[in-house]
């Protein structure tokens, strides 16, 4: 099964850098290069293991995904519910930890996924890891760009401050 990873030290510590990676619409567009919109189904206003989210990507394909983990400040994991048709099997986690600086994090990205139909799998789980690849790369350096971005910061600070206080 393909993986594609994506790895960045960030400047910000690890339970702000997980809060920033949550940041929902619109302030998820200031950093998200990925993401043309998303909200969550279902009623849910936050994520959590079990919630699902819709997502359309810039590509303009669909995914719901649910989250699978969702453990503050280190991991969260989701996989696909439903998506495009060439995914057999989609899934995702990121990971925060301390970097070497102190206030720093080290963020780890990690896609796997199994195309079909099975007869062009080997041809397209190479061309799909390809594709993921650049996205992968292209969407955790504008995520390490959210992370110096004073108004995603804000926001994600926010966000820990009323979950404290929830």
């Amino acid at each position: 099964m393909p993986v594609v990873e994506a790895v960045a030290v960030v400047p910000v510590p690890p339970n702000l850098a997980f809060a920033i990676s949550q940041t929902t619409m619109p302030v998820r567009r200031r950093w998200d290069p990925f993401v043309r919109s998303q909200h969550f189904v279902d009623g849910a206003t936050r994520p959590g293991k079990g919630v699902r989210t819709f997502t359309r990507s810039r590509h303009g394909f669909s995914m719901v995904s649910e989250y699978v983990s969702y453990a503050p400040p280190t991991n969260v994991g989701m996989k696909m519910v439903r998506g495009p048709w060439f995914f057999e099997m989609f899934a995702g986690g990121w990971r925060f930890a301390p970097a070497d600086e102190p206030g720093h994090s080290v963020a780890t990205w990690r896609y796997h996924f199994r195309c079909r139909p099975a007869l062009l799998r080997p041809v397209a789980d190479r061309i799909g890891a390809w594709l993921l690849g650049r996205d992968i790369r292209r969407r955790i350096a504008g995520y390490a760009a959210g992370c110096a971005d004073p108004v995603v910061v804000a926001a994600a600070e926010r966000d820990l401050r009323d979950r404290a206080d929830s």
